[in-house]
């Protein structure tokens, strides 16, 4: 009886006591020739701290550093550092509340945290919200293979106009990458055996990284050809900022376009289907050590995305467009390292796709075989599905920014801010932080700040709908 009372919740709760003892027995030595009991799953974590951080900065990475150089220059140099600080802080603290959750009951599973916070509905809303969300930041990855990777194969060949053959449509290059990349990549059985992808893609955003430094030395603003090859919405964007003295920096400035910057900042450290099982995965795992790559890989991030913005913005001004690789074909599409930094980025966005699916088929395992073993037909027919589906969304969806819109205002803000509150105020146990405590105050108050942020985003979504000016610089 006494087991079944640990932290103030009994059985009749759905609140396991020895669930609750299990995070902290992690910390226990482990007597030499006896075999460990396996936890949480049914293996043991293999995967090092490395590959985690690895996996999770992956994870975090996404379409939207292509345009934080344009959200700089919406918002000035200081007030876009402001901004990132503040929403990487926020994020890791949003991590915190997940793996406190977590370790109390012994759980690590986003939808199964539902379930012991509000039941059966709390499961269904986390894995719905998780599934939609990441079907949203797949279909935007291979958004950019159907835009970008016809564009690389034409520079190669040498064709300067498209003649209609199919390896240059971008609809059957899609399916050939789902069908040769990504397919394979997300059979496997476990999330770790992505770490050395994982490494590869950071890599090549690395590379991305250097290009845009180096391109900064090496382009001289105003462009000699920029009035002559600027897209339209590069014009949108100086005639809305007032920006006529394009090359001067801003430290801080406001104009019709910073509410729009927001949303992209907040999204571009959207990983939180993904800690939980990267957690699962983890060798020797303790929240501690999930907490520190989950730090290490925000950090890193954190310094990708400043330099990326300031070295991007500091080459255009006011110029840059909500895309920095369009920016960039201003000063000659022909040039090779600009097609390298295409292929690049190409290669980074193809390798996320399935690091971003695996949460995805988790929460659909746990909705449809909660209680099941692992069964391959299962695991391979919902990898096959969830790709059928988005390569579907991408080929017949001709502009899918608003759905984007749509989906990024209502999951984001629920991933980042309000489930993990409201999960960590529900599942930890009075009798160790009362509902006053500072902690969960806290906690209520993060939850809050997700809500205004989701009513705020709506908004502007709304607005920009009912007058018709959709000016959205991208997602995550």
């Amino acid at each position: 009886m006494e087991l079944q009372k640990i932290n103030g919740h009994s059985r009749e709760d759905g609140f396991d006591g020895l669930d609750a003892m299990a995070e902290h027995d992690e910390f226990l030595p482990h007597k030499p020739g006896v075999k460990k009991e396996s936890r949480f799953t049914d293996f043991e974590g293999k995967t090092s701290f490395g590959m985690s951080i690895f996996n999770l900065s992956n994870a975090i990475m996404g379409s939207g550093i292509l345009g934080l150089a344009y959200a700089m220059a919406n918002t000035g140099i200081i007030l876009f550092l402001i901004l990132l600080v503040s929403i990487a802080i926020l994020s890791a603290y949003s991590i915190h509340l997940l793996l406190k959750s977590a370790g109390v009951v012994g759980i690590r599973a986003y939808e199964q945290l539902g379930n012991r916070a509000f039941g059966a509905p709390g499961k269904m809303l986390a894995a719905c919200i998780i599934t939609v969300h990441n079907i949203g930041a797949m279909s935007s990855y291979l958004f950019i293979v159907k835009s970008e990777l016809p564009l690389v194969i034409k520079a190669f060949l040498g064709e300067q106009v498209d003649k209609g053959e199919w390896f240059l449509d971008g609809n059957y290059l899609i399916m050939i990458v789902s069908a040769a990349i990504i397919l394979p990549l997300a059979l496997m059985k476990h999330l770790g055996y992505l770490g050395y992808t994982s490494g590869f893609s950071l890599s090549c955003m690395v590379f991305f990284l250097i290009s845009v430094i180096y391109k900064k030395f090496n382009t001289f603003c105003p462009l000699a050809n920029a009035h002559h090859n600027a897209t339209a919405a590069a014009l949108l964007h100086t005639a809305a900022s007032g920006a006529n003295d394009t090359c001067e920096a801003k430290l801080f400035t406001v104009n019709p376009q910073t509410p729009y910057t927001i949303p992209i900042l907040a999204f571009a450290f959207v990983c939180h289907p993904e800690v939980l099982p990267i957690y699962t995965e983890l060798r020797d795992a303790t929240k501690k050590r999930m907490q520190k790559v989950a730090n290490v890989s925000i950090l890193a991030m954190f310094v990708m995305y400043l330099l990326t913005a300031l070295f991007g913005y500091l080459t255009f001004y006011g110029g840059v467009e909500s895309e920095l690789l369009h920016t960039y074909s201003q000063a000659g599409t022909l040039d090779v390292l600009l097609l390298c930094v295409r292929v690049a980025v190409l290669v980074a966005v193809t390798l996320t796709v399935p690091v971003v699916l695996f949460p995805i088929r988790r929460a659909l395992l746990q909705i449809f075989f909660p209680e099941k073993p692992f069964s391959w037909l299962v695991h391979i027919g919902i990898a096959f599905c969830l790709i059928f589906v988005v390569n579907l969304l991408v080929i017949f969806v001709a502009s899918i920014k608003d759905i984007f819109g749509l989906i990024g205002a209502t999951s984001a803000p629920s991933l980042i801010f309000i489930l993990p509150g409201i999960f960590y105020i529900r599942i930890v146990p009075e009798d160790q932080e009362p509902l006053r405590s500072r902690p969960k105050i806290q906690a209520a108050c993060f939850a809050a700040l997700g809500v205004v942020f989701m009513i705020t985003s709506l908004t502007f979504i709304i607005i920009d709908w009912v007058t018709g000016a959709s000016r959205s610089v991208g997602g995550h």
